[in-house]
């Protein structure tokens, strides 16, 4: 069954050249006011490979009828930084609950852009896949989440995959997965117009503030 939730990724800028002022900010003022209206952490990340070394990212969740880019925007706005890029999101196939992520390692996001009709099937095809994609003895993978947009009333826009890796050697050695999983991604491809991948670091989040993550 499909979580019946919404979850919004945010990509943040502080203004300073590193990102530690805006992640305090949003884990010391942000979040513990979001706490009465059911908002919640996923999690955050620093980047590796294209997100900016004064960027994070924060994925938080909530019922799905809650006014979830509302709310988490009115909380930001005296953030020491700027909102680059959102999207109100909710999960397909994964997760299948709101619980924080906490495992380290490479967390790779992939966005793809879809006709929102093709969802299912790419959702399908996803879950298909990844049932000897995270099996595969060579590297250590595991897919965290699957998203499309909460809106769809435009015939196009993106889906968002987050996948775990243990590290950049997997994700590179993962390129040449099982056949049968190179199959349902080739069939997957067929359906997406474009893609693009951002390689971060969970930000451990017991992490005492100010304490900037390498």
């Amino acid at each position: 069954m499909t979580l019946d939730a919404t979850f919004c990724y945010t990509r943040l800028k502080a203004h300073d050249r590193n990102y530690q002022p805006v992640l305090d900010d949003v884990r010391s003022v942000a979040l513990p006011a979001l706490a009465p209206t059911g908002i919640t952490r996923w999690g955050a990340w620093s980047g590796l490979f294209g997100i900016g070394s004064n960027e994070i990212v924060l994925m938080t969740a909530s019922a799905a009828a809650v006014d979830h880019a509302g709310i988490l925007n009115a909380r930001l706005a005296t953030a020491p930084g700027a909102i680059v890029e959102q999207h109100v999101l909710r999960p397909t196939v994964r997760p299948h609950d709101v619980a924080p992520l906490a495992r380290p390692g490479l967390y790779v996001f992939r966005f793809f852009d879809v006709r929102h009709a093709d969802v299912d099937e790419i959702a399908r095809l996803s879950f298909d896949a990844w049932t000897t994609f995270e099996t595969n003895v060579a590297y250590r993978a595991e897919p965290q989440g699957l998203f499309c947009q909460r809106d769809t009333r435009a015939p196009t826009g993106v889906m968002l995959l987050c996948t775990w890796y243990d590290g950049l050697e997997s994700w590179q050695v993962s390129r040449t997965p099982a056949p049968a999983a190179t199959e349902n991604f080739r069939r997957r491809h067929a359906l997406t117009s474009g893609t693009i991948a951002y390689a971060t670091r969970l930000i451990e989040w017991n992490e005492a503030p100010g304490a900037r993550v390498s």
